[in-house]
């Protein structure tokens, strides 16, 4: 028995389809934008159009960018464009950026190497990165994909093919998290925490 009108129960259809949100949040967030003014209803519904047809890979890096211009990263002046970290996701360069330590360019991969999944090294933007790196100025390559199975396979993998042009290829170092405890850590993160220990 249906208890909403089909309209509602499509637009709670389309944030399930969200990652991370399910049937209930979905709900919720439905009868919040029901619950919105017509005026900010159309602004959130706008907002979602104009990404969609204004925002596009960067033609150097591969983030999101406006237009068809250099994202802000890329058209930097001030960042070095001889240290370039490869990363999976834009939602990654992100969280780099957040630690505000990081003074280089960027790659984004879209994506993993992953046969389960049906994901190649076609499938990504890997010739991109390759290009990059063989046109000269790239000091430095670091890779930071995601310490998974399919993480560490793209940076062999990636690490291989870069090895010829003479670049120095590095990996984040992974261990225990600030914080963290070491009776909770794993085995494989206390033996790469004892491998990327350093001099104090």
């Amino acid at each position: 028995m249906e208890y909403f009108p089909p309209a509602l129960e499509a637009l709670t259809e389309q944030f399930a389809r969200l990652p991370g949100v399910g049937k209930k949040s979905a709900q919720r967030l439905s009868f919040f934008v029901l619950g919105l003014p017509d005026e900010e209803a159309r602004a959130f519904a706008e907002a979602i159009v104009t990404a969609k047809n204004t925002i596009s890979l960067c033609p150097v890096c591969r983030s999101f960018t406006e237009g068809e211009g250099l994202c802000p990263i890329c058209a930097s002046v001030k960042r070095d464009e001889g240290i370039v970290c490869v990363v999976a996701d834009p939602k990654d360069v992100a969280a780099l950026e957040r630690s505000r330590e990081y003074n280089g360019r960027y790659h984004v991969l879209h994506g993993v190497i992953s046969p389960m999944n049906h994901v190649g090294p076609d499938d990504l933007h890997i010739k991109e990165l390759v290009e990059r790196v063989s046109a000269g100025g790239v000091r430095e390559v670091i890779m930071a994909t995601n310490p998974t199975t399919e993480g560490e396979a793209t940076a062999m993998y990636l690490s291989r093919l870069l090895k010829p042009f003479g670049v120095k290829v590095t990996r984040l170092a992974y261990g225990v998290p600030v914080g963290g405890q070491l009776e909770f850590a794993d085995d494989a993160t206390l033996t790469r925490a004892l491998e990327g220990r350093r001099e104090m």
